[in-house]
C-alpha cells in the first residue's frame, strides 16, 4: 500500500508529520481523524512515560518479537542500546531466558509476556510490580504494552518496512 500523498492530507496532520517522518507515522496518515493524536500518544510512549527507558525499551522489543515486527525490532533495539539496555537483556527479549537478567528486567519480561497471553496482570503480578513500580510507573508500563501491540499490529497489517527511512 502506498503512502498518501502529503498535500491531501488535512493541514494539521501535515504539520504532525513535519516532527514524524518514519514510515509508521507516514502510514497512520491513512487515517485522517486518529493520526494527530496517535502521534501524540506515540510522543508520551518516549517523553513522558515515567517506565526507566531501559525497562520500557525491554518491553517494547518483547512485544515486537512477540509480533514478528521487523520494523519494531529494528528501531528499538537501537533505542535500547542508546539508553543502555545490555545485549544479554536485549537477546533474552528474542528468547525469553531470563537467566543472567536484574530482577527487574525478568519481572518486566514476565509482566508483559502475561499481558500478551493473559491479556491481564493477575493480583500476584500486580503486587511484585508495585515493589519495582510506583502505582503511575506501572499503569504507564501496562499502557506501554497495549500501545506497542496496537503499533506491531499496525505494522504487520499494512507491511511496513524501513525502506526509504534515513535512520
Amino acid at each position: 500500500m502506498e503512502y498518501p500523498e502529503l498535500s491531501t492530507l488535512p493541514r494539521d496532520l501535515q504539520e504532525a508529520l513535519t516532527t514524524h517522518q518514519a514510515n509508521i507515522y507516514r502510514m497512520v496518515a491513512h487515517s485522517h481523524g486518529m493520526a494527530v493524536s496517535f502521534l501524540s500518544m506515540a510522543d508520551a510512549m518516549l517523553q513522558t512515560n515515567s517506565v526507566p527507558m531501559a525497562l520500557r525499551e525491554l518491553a517494547i522489543l518483547r512485544v515486537g518479537h512477540a509480533y514478528e515486527s521487523a520494523y519494531e525490532l529494528h528501531h528499538h533495539e537501537r533505542f535500547a542500546r542508546a539508553v543502555g539496555l545490555g545485549e544479554t537483556a536485549i537477546a533474552a527479549t528474542a528468547t525469553g531466558d531470563l537467566a543472567g537478567l536484574s530482577p527487574e528486567e525478568a519481572a518486566v519480561l514476565r509482566w508483559t509476556d502475561r499481558l500478551l497471553t493473559d491479556h491481564t496482570l493477575g493480583e500476584p503480578d500486580r503486587e511484585e510490580a508495585l515493589r519495582f513500580f510506583s502505582i503511575s510507573q506501572l499503569a504507564d508500563f501496562v499502557l506501554t504494552v497495549g500501545f506497542y501491540q496496537l503499533v506491531c499490529n499496525f505494522l504487520n497489517a499494512f507491511d511496513i518496512t524501513t525502506d526509504g527511512e534515513a535512520f
